[in-house]
């Protein structure tokens, strides 16, 4: 492989190991063996296990902000359909994981928000881009009479992000995917349609 072949597979590895063990408890050398890459090596990729997490970081919100992306800007459905997609895409991907993986930036932003001044500027600047994509849809609802011009964008769209990634830490914690049908149905029975 090529360096940057082998800095991807390190960036890849890391997301599987640490999304399901967490940051601090994953151990370099774990990476590394899953890899298959000798030890030692790691900081010719890397200056430290903190950039190796940023980076981890940077590269699954690009991936994750084209998800979001393909859900929300889809001229196909209405802007709360497009919402709704999203949201039970999201449940089917929590269900096909048997409820044992939650959302790699919610998970780094409980275990590393409070310790690490870097990470929790850069995991809100995550967030507040992914809050920024809710509240387009939400305009364009507005927009096309889905929503009332009453409706508070920046407040609904808050809702949708911490309510949404507390339902995926429920659904982790409970093994069941109820927290995450529950979020969605009262978000389309009680908070969005005919607001």
């Amino acid at each position: 492989m090529t360096r940057i072949e082998t800095r991807q597979s390190l960036i890849q590895v890391g997301t599987d190991v640490i999304g399901s063990h967490g940051f601090n408890p994953t151990g370099l050398n774990t990476v590394l063996k899953t890899a298959g890459v000798p030890k030692g090596s790691f900081y010719y990729y890397f200056a430290s296990k903190e950039e190796f997490g940023l980076a981890i970081i940077d590269e699954f919100a690009v991936a994750y902000n084209d998800k979001i992306a393909h859900f929300l800007n889809n001229e196909a459905l209405s802007p709360l359909q497009r919402i709704r997609a999203y949201l039970d895409d999201g449940l089917a991907t929590i269900r096909e994981g048997m409820c044992k993986r939650g959302c790699l930036i919610g998970t780094l932003g409980q275990e590393l928000s409070s310790q690490n001044e870097t990470f929790k500027v850069r995991l809100d600047q995550v967030f507040e881009g992914w809050k920024q994509q809710f509240g387009l849809c939400l305009k364009s609802a507005i927009d096309c009479g889905e929503l009332s011009e009453e409706a508070d964008v920046e407040q609904f769209s808050e809702f949708l992000l911490s309510g949404w990634q507390g339902a995926i830490l429920r659904a982790k914690m409970h093994s069941s995917i109820t927290p995450l049908q529950a979020f969605i149905d009262i978000v389309f029975t009680n908070v969005l349609i005919n607001r």
